[in-house]
C-alpha cells in the first residue's frame, strides 16, 4: 500500500505506533508539539536535510540505513556541542506513490539511531513532495557543562579525532562506480559509526573547540580555524591507510589520502585540547594549533579538494 493509500493521518498513526520514547519526553507525539525536559535550562538544537539524488540514494541504501544516517548527521552536531542528544523532530516529504512500509522501516532506523544515544523521535511533519526529503532537527542537553564552539582554538593546542575519517567517501565513491564491494565501505557510508560519547567527553576534558566531520577533515577544520583565528597543521603520519581504503584506492586509481583528508559522511569528531591534556582511548593526535591562518598538511597546502560542498 502506498502512502496515499493510507493518508497522512493514518501513515503517521503507522510511524508513531513503532516509537518508544525516553525519559527525557515529557508528552510525545499526538498534540501540537512535543515536551521535552531540560535539566539545564539550555537546548542546543541543530538541523540538517536529506535530499534524494543529493544525499542519499534509495537503490544504494534501503530505508533503515537511511533513517539511520538521517539522525546520525544530527546527532553528530549536538555531540560536537559537548552536549547528550535528547530528541529529534522529523519532517518527511514522500512522492505519494511510496510504499508505507518503507516510511515504518525508515521511522525504525530513526529511532534506532536515536535510541542508542538516550534520545526520542517525539515528532514532525509530513507531506506529499516530487522529491523525497528528510529534514531533522535535533536536541540536546548540556548537562551544566559550556558548549564547544569552534572559536576556542589556540596556538599550541593539539588537534585531536574521535572516530574514524575517508571510510563512507570511499564507500560512496565504489557505490557511485557501479560496484557494491568492499562490504566494510559501503556500510560505512550507508550507516556511519558516530564516536557519540567522545563529544561530551571532550567538553569533560576542557576541550576547546569541536567539530562534527561531515563535509571533510580539511574543510571542517578549516571552519575551526577560520572561526578560532589561528592555523591548523595537520601530520600525514597520523593517518595510516586502512587495507580495504588502500585496495579500493589502488583498484580505482584514486590517492586514499583524498578520502582520508577530505572525505565526508563518517561523522568523526575533531577537537582542539590544551598541550598538557591527556587523552584518553579513543582519541588521537593528528596535528597542532598555531599562529596564522589555514589548513595545512605537513606545513603545506592540500593539493586537492577539503571536503564537500553542497553547492558544487
Amino acid at each position: 500500500m502506498s502512502v496515499a493509500g493510507v493518508g497522512e493521518f493514518g501513515l503517521i498513526d503507522r510511524v508513531t505506533a513503532r516509537l518508544s520514547y525516553g525519559s527525557t519526553v515529557l508528552l510525545g507525539p499526538g498534540d501540537d508539539a512535543a515536551v521535552v525536559a531540560a535539566p539545564d535550562a539550555r537546548v542546543v538544537a541543530s538541523t540538517d536535510v536529506l535530499v534524494e539524488g543529493r544525499h542519499f540514494r534509495r537503490d544504494w541504501s534501503g530505508a533503515y540505513d537511511i533513517g539511520r544516517r538521517a539522525a546520525a548527521a544530527n546527532l553528530a552536531d549536538v555531540v560536537a556541542m559537548g552536549a547528550d542528544p535528547t530528541a529529534l523532530l522529523v519532517a518527511l516529504c514522500v512522492p505519494v506513490g511510496t510504499p508505507t512500509e518503507w516510511v515504518e522501516e525508515l521511522a525504525d532506523g530513526l529511532g534506532a539511531e536515536a535510541a542508542g544515544v538516550g534520545a526520542s523521535v517525539v515528532g514532525g511533519d509530513m507531506s506529499a513532495s516530487p522529491t523525497l526529503t528528510i529534514a531533522v532537527t535535533a536536541l540536546g542537553d548540556l548537562a551544566g557543562r559550556a558548549p564547544v564552539t569552534r572559536t576556542g582554538a589556540r596556538p599550541g593546542d593539539l588537534v585531536a579525532l574521535a572516530g574514524r575519517t575517508g571510510y563512507a567517501a570511499a564507500g560512496f565513491t565504489v557505490l557511485s562506480r557501479g560496484f557494491r564491494t568492499p562490504r566494510l565501505l559501503v556500510e560505512a557510508y550507508r550507516r556511519p559509526e558516530v564516536p557519540y560519547p567522545a563529544g561530551p567527553q571532550a567538553a569533560r576534558l576542557g576541550a576547546t573547540a569541536m567539530i562534527d566531520v561531515s563535509d571533510g577533515l580539511l574543510a571542517d577544520l578549516g571552519h575551526v580555524a577560520k572561526a578560532s583565528g589561528v592555523a591548523i597543521d595537520l601530520t600525514r603520519d597520523a593517518f595510516a591507510v586502512p587495507p580495504q581504503i588502500r585496495d579500493a584506492a589502488q583498484a580505482l586509481g584514486i590517492d586514499p589520502y583524498a578520502w582520508l583528508l577530505a572525505g565526508g559522511d563518517d561523522h568523526a569528531l575533531a577537537a582542539t585540547f590544551p598541550p598538557t591534556t591527556a587523552l584518553p582511548d579513543g582519541w588521537r593526535i593528528i596535528g597542532r594549533v598555531s599562529e596564522g591562518s589555514g589548513v595545512t598538511v605537513d606545513a603545506a597546502e592540500f593539493d586537492g579538494p577539503a571536503g564537500w560542498d553542497h553547492f558544487r
